[in-house]
């Protein structure tokens, strides 16, 4: 909650008149002004469109330091979670503001792995979409169907019923993604596996089938906690920012994700890896890489180099030294001879990070190019990428909701508008028009 005992204050004047408004100071980042009872004191709104530069909310869980490149989960820097750290132990920490210890670890596991599986009638809405459906629109339908099963934790006033829904969400979300994608190619869904960690389990539910028996390999296992451990949360993106929104009206917790899941589907959001293997797949081959590394230099042509740089982060992204690592693991596996887009990939990264105009820049590649390499080395395709990024994010959806529920000075969201329409108008009938 904000300190309200502050005495550092902004002006505001206009029309002859000022008005003072609070400041607050975070523990990190810029200072903000309290504009609150702007409109009840001074009868004038704000204009921010994208609320660019506008807090919605005060919050304790993750800190991004665009220029400096830092990414922070109650303090812990992101490399260092994502290199010494798995995803189940960083959902922890996003939840209850503390890494656990061993014992309590090992509860959270237990509980996680126990809630994989879910309802069997539920398998009824995965045959009402069609086979060609993208798996994030049958994500979204059933994750927001999961409130007609599970009522025992739709309450949100009840701490209890919170705790239960949260440990659903996580545990579910990988068994949901990939029932989506094996109903998408036409084969059996695979039931989850206790005996198998949380990454791994969700490559057996994917490419597990009934004639053979299948082994997640380590490394591609590592490789895929590492891109939900790296997605797991990024602050108040607009995703999470949407499940706020959402419930801020008090709707159920499955409701909420299944908005966070509609709005992470839109391309300038979640389908960042997906540009990036699209592009690469448009370059075509390793010799026409210098032709289009001279169209993302020419501001005249509409060409973008997708994968490199970012909106927040201008320095290099912290999420990528480790996403390289794993990509580079996943590549020495799996192997690039056969598969020319990452034969692309490969080469277009080399190319980048010696040319001057885009070290200057600062346009290194950032963790959707690396988790892109990793998922078409994988065997993913493109309509699966989202999904997964879905199934990282849910923990960071859930620990900003539950934080939202809990704070005393939560309300309704309403946004004002700037309005440029018609004023009054009288009514004209239809035959005098």
């Amino acid at each position: 909650m904000a300190d309200s005992s502050t005495s550092k204050t902004a002006t505001l004047s206009f029309d002859g008149k000022s008005f003072d408004l609070p400041m607050y100071s975070p523990t990190a980042g810029p200072e903000v002004i309290d504009i609150r009872k702007l409109y009840g004191t001074a009868g004038v709104f704000t204009y921010d469109p994208g609320y660019t530069s506008t807090a919605s909310c005060d919050s304790t869980i993750t800190f991004i330091d665009g220029d400096k490149g830092e990414l922070l989960h109650r303090g812990y820097p992101i490399d260092q979670l994502a290199s010494k750290s798995h995803y189940l132990e960083v959902c922890f920490l996003l939840l209850y503001g503390e890494l656990p210890t061993a014992e309590q670890l090992e509860t959270f596991e237990s509980t996680i792995t126990r809630h994989t599986m879910i309802h069997e009638q539920m398998h009824n809405f995965f045959r009402g979409f069609r086979r060609d459906a993208h798996p994030m629109a049958t994500m979204v339908g059933v994750v927001g169907a999961m409130s007609a099963f599970y009522h025992d934790s739709t309450n949100i006033h009840d701490p209890r019923e919170r705790e239960i829904a949260s440990h659903r969400l996580i545990a579910k979300m990988p068994t949901i993604a990939a029932m989506a994608y094996k109903y998408s190619i036409g084969q059996p869904f695979v039931y989850p596996r206790n005996d198998l960690d949380y990454a791994a389990n969700f490559l057996h539910m994917c490419f597990a089938v009934p004639a053979e028996e299948y082994v997640p390999d380590p490394i591609l296992a590592r490789a895929m906690d590492r891109i939900f451990t790296l997605h797991a949360d990024h602050e108040q993106n607009a995703s999470t920012s949407t499940v706020r929104l959402a419930s801020s009206s008090g709707a159920n917790p499955f409701a909420c994700i299944a908005a966070g899941i509609a709005c992470l589907w839109g391309p300038a959001h979640g389908g960042a890896n997906q540009a990036c293997l699209q592009m690469l797949r448009e370059i075509g081959t390793p010799d026409q890489i210098p032709e289009y590394l001279a169209r993302a230099k020419d501001k005249n042509d509409p060409f973008r180099l997708m994968g490199f740089g970012h909106r927040v982060y201008k320095n290099v992204d912290p999420r990528a030294r480790v996403m390289k690592q794993s990509a580079d693991e996943v590549l020495e596996l799996m192997g690039v001879e056969n598969n020319p887009t990452l034969q692309v990939a490969k080469e277009l990264e080399k190319q980048a990070l010696e040319d001057d105009y885009f070290v200057e820049k600062k346009l290194f590649p950032n963790v959707d190019f690396y988790s892109g390499i990793i998922l078409e080395a994988m065997g993913f395709p493109l309509s699966m990428f989202t999904p997964i990024f879905a199934i990282g994010r849910t923990v960071g959806w859930i620990s900003q909701w539950k934080e939202m529920l809990g704070d005393p000075q939560n309300k309704i969201g309403r946004p004002r508008q700037l309005y440029l329409g018609h004023t009054l108008r009288d009514y004209v009938d239809i035959e005098n028009r």
